[in-house]
């Protein structure tokens, strides 16, 4: 008698470990398990959202080891071992970090659907470089889409994040 498709045989489960938002993860996953699923689903970070599915609109964006990844299409078993950076994670003791700061001060976002997406993906620019031309954070965002707004809010709150972490002070109510 065959199983149902539904289910999966603890023979087919991946047990993994990884980092997430600072804190080591163990669990088992299903081979075809999407990292975007494990995150929401059975981990409970709601951040990151489902949008389109294909890598094309940036919803999704985790940091892996640092770097934006679509996790809408990245398997779970493929973050063993890494540390994974989700928006909730992103906060330090109760503190927002400069660029959550920036979006709200500088009315970076509109109905927030985008915003986890946009503020990692800005994360991972600014780590790898503290000082980019407008030019270069256009180029770097083009992967991340706002349905709401013109992005000129979401840029010129990037650029006000820049500013004050290149200082090292905290954002302000200018």
């Amino acid at each position: 008698m065959a199983k149902p498709m539904s289910r999966v045989s603890e023979a087919q489960l991946i047990p993994i470990s990884f980092t997430l938002n600072g804190r080591l993860q163990e669990i088992e996953v299903q081979p075809h398990e999407l990292l975007l699923d494990v995150v929401r689903e059975r981990l409970g970070l709601t951040g990151a959202k489902r949008s389109c599915d294909v890598e094309v609109c940036g919803a999704c964006t985790l940091l892996v080891d640092g770097r934006p990844v679509s996790a809408c299409t990245t398997l779970a078993f493929e973050v063993r071992g890494r540390s994974v950076l989700t928006i909730e994670g992103l906060a330090e003791n109760g503190k927002l970090h400069p660029l959550q700061q920036a979006f709200i001060e500088h009315g970076g976002f509109q109905c927030g659907f985008c915003t986890p997406g946009m503020i990692l993906a800005a994360k991972a620019l600014l780590d790898e470089n503290p000082d980019p031309s407008e030019a270069e954070l256009k180029h770097f965002m083009h992967g991340n889409i706002c349905r709401c707004t013109g992005y000129k809010k979401i840029i010129e709150s990037i650029m006000a994040a820049a500013r004050t972490m290149r200082s090292g002070g905290q954002s302000s109510n200018n």
